[in-house]
């Protein structure tokens, strides 16, 4: 994985293998924390990403590193993190995943039973339908593998997430945990899982999320995050449509300590006041005021020509691979006028609460900021997880501003990443002739 010479240093330390990485959601959460991480990632796009963020890197399939190379993951890892991907789960997907719910819990109970895996890796064309499907099983085999490798201790901390569709699969995995039977060896763990709103912990946009959380016996129970913010009314239409504009923004509601959820325009001005933002919201400017309406790429109640609306003192539609297909109007003239503007990268960045300079790179930038973790509810989850409390105003405060990384630390990392490319992904690194000159 890595060659001997001044870029070992990259791996000295690391707690946290995310699996299925993407761009580095839980890496930057971990960064903000004062831990440090290594992500597995697949694709060559979000690869670029985490090099220019400088986020130490494995470019392989998750599945291949934990069959063949599970001895390059640092013996120093103890935190097992990771979202498997969603698609085939999600409501915007084709809903494989939500059919084969009960298939795929039966394939849970038999990898911990002990039934050999590669007959279970022959049933599981079962689930040809959509193959991502069965990714969701990884976390477990990565921690059955690290129980069962001698020279390799269990994890001390789990943490997955997932769509609120597969919370079932996530008790599932608790009971087991707690359970400690079969492969498990008797490794038993405390483990809760939830359903997190991400509006709910200072994320600008509202995204309902599926997390897991367990921690090796004796290291201590796992307790509820703590909301900081107020939910948002989805059905807000319903009722008094101005209240939301009367709540206060800067101190907490009136009979509790919950401040109210974060609006776009919000994120988006505090985003474009460091000097050299590439966030620059002027063009949404009345006057002084940041003032707009979102009109989604995606239709409501069944209805795909229903598109709903987002105003600007709302949080954002939950930010998708397909956020710059939805419509942003500066006033019902630009709207009839089918005069409309579209978020930029680093605006859709903000709002998944990634630092307004982050290095996005490569290509599919909207899939690779839509894929991710929001870095905010990452925060949330691990220092809960890691250090059983909330992440304190200072640290959130930093995570708004990415450090500057050098050219000859990206570089490192592409080594890391897969040194000569021999072991990436087949034909994941052909390189365009505008790339060419950035290639190492």
């Amino acid at each position: 994985m890595s060659s001997p010479g001044k870029q070992v240093h990259h791996l000295d330390g690391i707690r946290i293998l995310d699996l299925f990485a993407g761009p580095g959601g839980l890496d930057v959460a971990a960064h903000f924390l004062g831990f440090k991480s290594i992500g597995i990632e697949w694709d060559r796009h979000a690869c670029e990403t985490r090099y220019k963020a400088g986020l130490p890197t494995i470019h392989a399939d998750v599945s291949v590193m934990r069959e063949t190379r599970f001895d390059e993951i640092p013996e120093s890892v103890d935190v097992l993190a990771g979202g498997p991907p969603c698609q085939s789960f999600s409501v915007a997907g084709n809903g494989a995943g939500r059919r084969a719910l009960d298939k795929v819990k039966e394939y849970i109970h038999r990898l911990v039973d002990g039934e050999d895996e590669a007959e279970i890796d022959e049933d599981l064309h079962d689930l040809r339908e959509d193959p991502r499907t069965a990714l969701v099983l990884e976390p477990l085999r990565w921690l059955l593998k690290a129980i069962e490798t001698e020279g390799r201790d269990p994890y001390k901390v789990i943490v997955l997430e997932q769509v609120p569709a597969v919370l079932p699969l996530w008790e599932v995995y608790a009971k087991l945990l707690r359970g400690g039977e079969g492969r498990l060896n008797g490794v038993k763990y405390e483990a809760e899982y939830w359903e997190l709103k991400t509006e709910q912990f200072g994320v600008p946009q509202t995204r309902t999320r599926a997390v897991l959380v367990a921690r090796l016996l004796g290291q201590g129970a796992v307790e509820p995050l703590e909301p900081t913010h107020l939910p948002f009314d989805l059905h807000r239409h319903k009722r008094n449509a101005a209240q939301a504009d009367m709540l206060p923004t800067d101190s907490a509601i009136p009979g509790t300590k919950k401040k109210r959820w974060i609006s776009m325009a919000e994120a988006l001005e505090a985003a474009s006041k460091p000097q050299g933002s590439p966030v620059n919201v002027s063009r949404l400017r009345t006057g002084d005021e940041t003032k707009f309406f979102v009109v989604s790429n995606y239709g409501s109640g069944g209805d795909p020509k229903n598109r709903g609306r987002r105003r600007s003192s709302e949080p954002a539609f939950t930010v998708t691979g397909k956020i710059s297909r939805n419509k942003v109007y500066k006033s019902i003239a630009e709207y009839e006028a089918e005069k409309s503007d579209r978020f930029t990268i680093p605006e859709s960045g903000v709002l998944q609460t990634f630092p307004h300079n982050f290095p996005w790179s490569g290509n599919d930038q909207a899939q690779q900021v839509g894929n991710a973790v929001p870095p905010r509810l990452g925060m949330h989850v691990l220092s809960r997880a890691l250090r059983g409390n909330t992440p304190s105003d200072e640290e959130l405060a930093a995570a708004t501003t990415w450090p500057a990384v050098p050219r000859t630390t990206t570089d490192e990392l592409r080594v890391i990443g897969c040194g000569d490319q021999s072991q990436c992904p087949p034909d994941s690194h052909r390189v365009t002739h505008s790339r060419q000159k950035s290639a190492p």
